[in-house]
């Protein structure tokens, strides 16, 4: 078993990741550790903040850790709310007010392109590794769906005629931005840890 602390306190990422991981590796939610706090996410990218949040938690606690930032960027607002996502509509992070804040933002909007973007940062052994994901779609003009979370019921990926709130987690996971994102972690951390086992080759360089 492999234990990695998540560095998250979003219970609906955490889930939506255990799905994802193999059985042998152990996600550690930070609920489960010694950590008492909040990470300020105050870099400008998607990749900084991930980095971030993961080297924080690596150094506080001395464990391997990963973390991810997501963010949401729509054509015809120059790639908005991206980074700010989460925080779209205030600080309180409310989905259903930065779903609203976006739908009126594009109200006269003819292009409603959009992609979803996930940068994971994994820290482990002192070193930094980053893997992204991203998938297509657009936005649509009113939510569906109960599944999912965030901006999930408004997003309807390429190749589909229905949301994120509407698909299964199975189809959601096979496609989504996360999903992408996460299967490179799992292919990174198969290959480390075989390389590490006694008796496996040295690392080529």
């Amino acid at each position: 078993m492999i234990p990695l602390v998540f560095a998250t306190s979003n219970e609906h990422k955490l889930k939506e990741v255990r799905q994802l991981l193999p059985a042998q590796i152990e996600v550690i939610p930070l609920s489960a550790t010694e950590w008492d706090g909040d990470i300020a996410e105050t870099e400008a990218t998607l990749e900084g903040n991930a980095v971030l949040k993961a080297r924080t938690i690596a150094d506080a606690l001395e464990v391997h850790c990963f973390a991810e930032d997501t963010g949401l960027e729509v054509e015809a607002l120059a790639g908005a709310p991206g980074v700010h996502s989460a925080r779209y509509a205030g600080p309180d992070r409310d989905a259903q007010r930065n779903m609203e804040k976006l739908l009126a933002a594009l109200a006269n909007a003819t292009d409603r392109r959009a992609r979803f973007r996930t940068v994971v940062a994994l820290i482990i052994d002192e070193a930094t590794y980053t893997f992204e994901g991203m998938v297509r779609g657009h936005i649509a003009h009113a939510p569906s769906g109960s599944g999912g979370f965030g901006y999930d019921p408004i997003f309807i990926p390429d190749g589909y005629d229905v949301s994120f709130g509407v698909l299964s987690d199975e189809v959601k996971n096979a496609i989504s931005h996360r999903g992408h994102a996460i299967r490179q972690l799992v292919d990174f951390l198969t290959a480390y840890f075989k390389c590490k086992s006694p008796g496996s080759p040295p690392a080529q360089t």
